[in-house]
């Protein structure tokens, strides 16, 4: 019978976690009760094995494919479903003149998907009682100016995570990127002309973005790299996660970076951009294995670690993105983007039944690595890709995968549903 229910009734748990407790019915509760019972309601996935097999192969077809047409040098995919890691894998190689074999304890740079952990890190901050969105920031760093009082005295951490600050897009990027320490970039947004005022308009920065670590840092007295490591790696087992460039250099199971060159792909070398001075923006070196640790707790797993009612405030949408030049915009039903705290939120409408659906989502590139991860909450479903190339199919990875969940998923439903008739 269970077997039935779970096709029947569409698994929402992550809808329904984000949403238990904003009526304060459990308010007498303590988190570690809250925690507890949240764990003890997430459903066991059904996704059989012979099913698991289909998957595992589509992907490699996927992915060889790919290969086959030298659009990639290496890939590694982690897929989530509720609280299940349903496919880990490797493909392609680590380093093209070497061979060596991607799997998914290989380690890549994962650029701005960093910004997506700086933002639940500050939600874990708020949770705690040391931080509330709407602080100035100001008040943390006071050397943080711009062109007039009005205009720094208005700046919140809630702007600094949605890049509504008002500043001109990608501002400072380039000292960022020539390591320049961030406090010492702090004293140069004063030069700016602002674009808009706070909370006016969507422009995505890297140097702003990065100060939401530098305030953890002042509401911790920790460094925002130790407070990672103790707020999140550690608590989700993120085993081969880091954010230093020393730690991943002393990794013996690397996905090397690499450039397009006429006659294929050549390796470059490792730099140490974001690492010393913004993190939060795009210093973070994962494993496949280590963020489908990441999508479970997303998608509701681990409260403890953060419970449900504030990741709620880290995945609400904050300020509207516009245009439609963004690859992500070009995906089949979309309808409007906006940006919460480190995450996008994507809107589609299916073209056929007119349904709607949200997808949050983020990509990253640093030092040619390039990454993309997405939740589907209405289908408690997860999917991360990380590759060691820029490439083309970064744009199209997360719509491709997830259509082939999709077709696995409805032949099952339909198979079982058969099944089950049969049996009444």
């Amino acid at each position: 019978m269970k077997k039935i229910l779970v096709i029947v009734v569409p698994s929402m748990v992550f809808v329904a976690l984000l949403f238990s407790f904003a009526s304060g019915e459990h308010s007498e509760l303590s988190q570690q009760s809250q925690a507890e019972e949240l764990r003890e309601s997430l459903p066991d996935v059904y996704f059989p094995t012979s099913h698991k097999k289909r998957l595992v192969d589509s992907i490699q077809a996927y992915f060889d494919q790919a290969l086959h047409q030298n659009q990639i040098v290496g890939a590694s995919v982690a897929i989530v479903k509720c609280d299940s890691i349903i496919h880990l894998g490797g493909y392609g190689n680590r380093n093209s003149t070497k061979k060596d074999i991607v799997n998914e304890e290989t380690i890549f740079r994962i650029g701005s998907l960093s910004k997506g952990f700086a933002g639940i890190l500050a939600g874990i901050c708020v949770e705690e009682g040391l931080l509330n969105w709407e602080d100035k920031v100001v008040n943390y760093i006071p050397n943080f100016q711009l062109g007039s009082k009005e205009q720094t005295e208005s700046v919140t951490l809630s702007h600094v995570l949605s890049h509504s600050t008002g500043l001109p897009y990608h501002s400072f990027t380039n000292l960022v990127e020539d390591g320049v320490p961030i406090r010492k970039i702090v004293n140069q947004f004063k030069e700016l002309v602002p674009v808009a005022k706070p909370g006016g308009i969507y422009s995505y920065q890297n140097a702003v973005f990065a100060l939401s670590g530098t305030i953890v840092e002042q509401v911790t007295g920790k460094s925002f790299r130790e407070v990672l490591q103790e707020k999140i790696f550690d608590p989700l087992h993120m085993s081969s996660a880091s954010s230093s460039y020393e730690t991943l250099v002393q990794s013996n199971n690397i996905a090397e970076p690499h450039q397009r060159v006429s006659h294929g792909w050549e390796p470059m070398k490792l730099n140490k951009k974001y690492y010393s001075n913004a993190i939060a923006a795009a210093g973070i070196n994962a494993s496949a294995r280590d963020m489908g640790e990441w999508i479970k707790f997303l998608l509701g797993s681990n409260p403890e670690v953060m419970m449900p009612s504030s990741m709620q405030d880290v995945f609400t949408p904050k300020i509207q993105v516009g245009g439609r030049r963004q690859y992500y915009q070009k995906w089949s039903g979309y309808s409007s983007s906006f940006y919460g705290y480190g995450w996008r939120i994507h809107n589609f409408v299916d073209s056929q039944t007119n349904d709607p659906s949200t997808i949050v989502h983020h990509g990253g590139s640093v030092n040619n690595y390039r990454s993309e991860i997405a939740i589907f909450p209405e289908e408690d479903l997860g999917i991360c890709v990380l590759f060691n190339s820029q490439n083309s199919l970064a744009r199209t990875c997360i719509p491709d995968l997830h259509k082939i969940i999709q077709e696995i998923m409805k032949t099952t439903e339909e198979k079982d549903i058969k099944e089950s008739m049969v049996l009444l």
